[in-house]
């Protein structure tokens, strides 16, 4: 009985993997795990991360973006389209988020993974409504629970939130830096987000 032959080469060239890999994504209906890129293309992962790193580097530029969300992939419009892709599909623009909604979104996403109860404490006031806006905007999810008395949820953020303020992945996020004597942390957009004890 025959083996089934690879769908590349046993040394596939960088660039033939980075257009197959958009192939896929382009047709898959939502993001696609690497090893799932990798199973499908008949390679290995570190094959399809060197392709992706290279597709994204040549994407930069271009209508169409790669975005990352830890194992996961896919492909998104750039930013900038935005209000012409809404124009042409007959779109509502997305509501604008509140201050509130904001302050929490930025201590999620730089504190990760993170309790309510952590989060009310950074910020003074009860955030459980803001929280129920954010996950039903699904900008955040519960990742997890907390392995402590009431095992309370663990918030992070989600592909939709990438895509919400275009970034490709949470290293695109603003660098933080740490001022005076340790208790604000500044970005280098000047959203501030207060050290949390994730003891």
């Amino acid at each position: 009985m025959s083996q089934q032959q690879p769908l590349l080469d046993t040394a596939p060239a960088t660039r033939m993997l980075a257009t197959l890999i958009e192939s896929l994504l382009f047709v898959a209906a939502e993001p696609v795990a690497v090893s799932e890129l990798a199973r499908a293309l008949d390679t290995t992962i570190p094959d399809v991360e060197t392709a992706l790193t290279q597709y994204a580097a040549t994407s930069a530029g271009r209508g169409i973006r790669l975005q990352r969300d830890g194992d996961y992939v896919t492909l998104v419009s750039a930013p900038g389209a935005a209000r012409a892709i809404e124009r042409l599909l007959g779109l509502q623009p997305p509501t604008r988020l509140s201050n509130a909604a904001l302050e929490v979104l930025a201590i999620i996403a730089y504190r990760q993974p993170i309790t309510r109860a952590q989060i009310d404490a950074l910020r003074g006031v009860d955030s459980g409504g803001v929280i129920r806006a954010l996950l039903a905007r699904e900008l955040i999810d519960e990742i997890g629970r907390l392995e402590t008395a009431g095992r309370p949820f663990q918030y992070g953020t989600t592909s939709e939130f990438l895509r919400h303020f275009g970034l490709g992945s949470l290293s695109d996020l603003p660098q933080i830096e740490l001022f005076g004597d340790g208790h604000v942390i500044h970005t280098t957009d000047g959203l501030s987000t207060p050290p949390v004890d994730n003891a």
